[in-house]
């Protein structure tokens, strides 16, 4: 008992301490609020100078699909040690924080709450289903790595537990007469912003808090300050129109960018070069009602230069694959999955449509004999692969053991085990006059490189994994820097120089097509996998030759205090060409010249910290700017002249606005 008491006594006196931290903190946050001290105001006379060193901190602003979550803090916290520590020096600092609530996420998760109530009612009675764990497969292509792209998407950190919407909710502790009223939009911008500035108060954050809003045409004025953005960047030509490659969310009939992805943040579309090898023998079962047809199987491959050394094509015997007709008539044999993303990049008679013909499995295509662009051998043959990934290229896979180790390894088993030719249906024909073709020679392996690392690496079958991985990044990666092409058109000349002219060889002889599939899995907030699609869409066209010229300047002229920083923004530079920045799905604001459109939630947020700066004389201390303000002044009156005077220095607008509140 007198053990119980002191344990007793202790978690009380601890629970003390906290307690009166807590007074304390809440009696001095109240006396910053009363003395408004983290309010700033620019020099009353307007005046570019001031004896004071100024310093600003801007948080990237929040999503308002849910509450902060540590992710948020520990980035918050940076900012605010930084900006207490230059007050503290005696510098004039400000730290402003808005509220991002543009885009697909806020729509989709209302979407979902209000159709899983008219399907399962209100409250909602969900099916119970049982868990299936997805089958792993390991063969791919070796791609050489951008570590500037993101791995890992924000959205997983706010979902939580729960398949459905409303399961979502209700692990966040809401109630199902509360979570209902999330199937509005307007609810959602009502609930979360406030929510998140209470708990940031609460932290002590040392925010101007007049100065924050919220996105979309619900706030005017910020509204009208993207609006003003949009308009000038179309008259010096920097947005345009036109077909271009995009993540698509078929469900949401749209781009699907970062914001509005549930997964596959940073993922953008991979090209490949889609190799025609075209069926030359007897077309047998399932195949035969397609005699006297063009019938191709297609391979995406990165490495159109090793199709001189092609052997044999892969398939996988329980890979379910589609035989789908083209607009050209063309009859192309590949997986579910592919065609789907070709018939959103013009392949297809009807646009987005696959016009399949018959269903297959890849047994069905075993051992048929193919014509394959630039190989040594005039027929090769489908053979067996168990590795395929079904989620990666189209299933059909061109082998080149020369110059790939997993090739070599498996077609080395296929020619030393004559039960496993017999069990796929494959006969000796097909298999045993084959040998690697020389092609490539590269200092240290010579002209079969996958041939001498295998053996050099002890590998023993297709089944070593670990090894195989090995070797195939150290072929790779020496091949395409050092190796030098030793056959065709463009002998003596290096893999990087010879790549691409061979691609656009293949691609102007109609061996060969370009196609584009997004580079790992991307899931919408709708729920559905997206794909790669041609579309008509307004871009923002950031890689203009003398737009991006001014751009690096300004980089290089970035005190970024870290190399890595420094090499990061560089690299950004290096890829970001045209970005898609129009919706027809979400919130936002619209596009001035067609409102058919919404802008997409990243382009609406590059410049926004500069509306920090007036915010405070705008918004009338609330969050959609919809009250009285300090200046009178309303959303309409905020015309691109007004805000071409305040933030770039133009001329005086002819305006109802009253010069002495212009200059404030």
């Amino acid at each position: 008992i007198h053990f119980y008491k002191r344990v007793n006594m202790s978690e009380r006196k601890g629970t003390f301490k906290v307690e009166f931290l807590k007074d304390i903190e809440k009696d001095v946050q109240a006396k910053w609020d009363k003395l408004k001290v983290f309010e700033v105001e620019a020099p009353e006379d307007g005046s570019k100078g001031t004896s004071d060193e100024k310093y600003l901190v801007t948080f990237p602003y929040p999503y308002m699909n849910g509450r902060l979550h540590l992710g948020h803090t520990f980035t918050i916290s940076k900012c605010e040690f930084a900006v207490g520590f230059q007050r503290l020096k005696g510098k004039k600092c400000l730290f402003p924080f808005g509220f991002h609530v543009s885009g697909m996420p806020i729509k989709a998760c209302a979407d979902k709450i209000a159709r899983e109530m008219k399907m399962f009612g209100n409250p909602p009675i969900f099916p119970v289903e049982e868990e299936t764990v997805p089958e792993v497969v390991e063969r791919e292509e070796f791609v050489i790595k951008d570590k500037s792209k993101g791995k890992k998407s924000k959205a997983a950190a706010k979902q939580g537990a729960g398949k459905y919407q409303w399961q979502i909710m209700k692990s966040l502790g809401m109630t199902d007469l509360e979570i209902a009223q999330f199937g509005s939009t307007d609810h959602w911008l009502e609930y979360f912003p406030p929510l998140c500035m209470e708990d940031c108060k609460r932290m002590g954050l040392h925010v101007d808090w007049r100065r924050s809003f919220i996105t979309t045409d619900v706030s005017p004025f910020y509204d009208s300050f993207v609006r003003w953005q949009f308009i000038r960047l179309k008259e010096r030509n920097k947005i345009k129109f036109g077909k271009r490659y995009t993540i698509f969310s078929p469900l949401d009939g749209q781009p699907c960018m970062d914001h509005d992805r549930a997964s596959g943040e940073g993922v953008g579309p991979q090209e490949y070069t889609l190799v025609k090898m075209k069926v030359v023998g007897e077309m047998k079962g399932k195949l035969a009602k397609l005699k006297g047809e063009a019938v191709f199987l297609v391979a995406a491959t990165l490495r159109p230069e090793t199709m001189y050394g092609q052997t044999n094509c892969w398939v996988r015997p329980d890979m379910k694959y589609v035989a789908v007709r083209l607009a050209n008539k063309e009859v192309w044999v590949c997986t579910a999955r592919a065609a789907r993303n070709m018939a959103y990049q013009g392949f297809m008679a009807t646009e987005e449509v696959v016009d399949t013909v018959m269903e297959l499995v890849g047994q069905d295509i075993m051992g048929l004999a193919l014509s394959a662009p630039l190989a040594h051998y005039k027929k090769i043959y489908t053979l067996p692969m168990l590795t395929i990934k079904e989620d990666k290229g189209t299933g059909v896979v061109t082998s080149v053991p020369s110059d790939s180790p997993d090739d070599w390894a498996a077609l080395r088993d296929l020619i030393n085990k004559q039960p496993f030719r017999e069990k796929y249906g494959v006969t000796d024909e097909m298999v045993l006059p084959f040998q690697p073709v020389p092609i490539i020679d590269i200092p240290g392996y010579g002209d079969l490189a996958a041939v001498t690392v295998v053996d050099q690496l002890k590998i023993q079958s297709q089944n070593d994994k670990d090894k195989l991985a090995e070797a195939k990044e150290m072929v790779y990666m020496k091949g395409f820097y050092e190796g030098v092409m030793a056959v065709g058109d463009h002998k003596g000349k290096s893999v990087q120089d010879a790549k691409p002219l061979i691609r656009t060889e293949l691609l102007s002889s109609g061996l060969a097509v370009v196609y584009k599939e997004p580079e790992k899995m991307v899931m919408s907030r709708s729920g559905e996998e997206c794909v790669v699609s041609l579309c008509d869409q307004w871009y923002i066209d950031y890689g203009e030759e003398e737009w991006r010229a001014l751009t690096q300047q300004a980089v290089d002229q970035l005190n970024t205090f870290t190399d890595e920083v420094k090499k990061n923004f560089n690299s950004t530079l290096d890829w970001l060409k045209e970005h898609a920045c129009s919706r027809t799905y979400g919130l936002g604001s619209k596009l001035p010249w067609d409102e058919s459109w919404l802008i997409e939630s990243l382009s609406d947020s590059t410049i926004y910290m500069s509306y920090y700066t007036v915010a405070h004389l705008l918004q009338g201390g609330t969050l959609k700017g919809t009250g009285p303000n300090a200046l009178s002044i309303t959303a309409d009156q905020m015309t691109p002249e007004v805000w071409d005077y305040i933030l770039l220095a133009g001329p005086a607008p002819k305006t109802t606005i009253p010069m002495a509140s212009l200059d404030k």
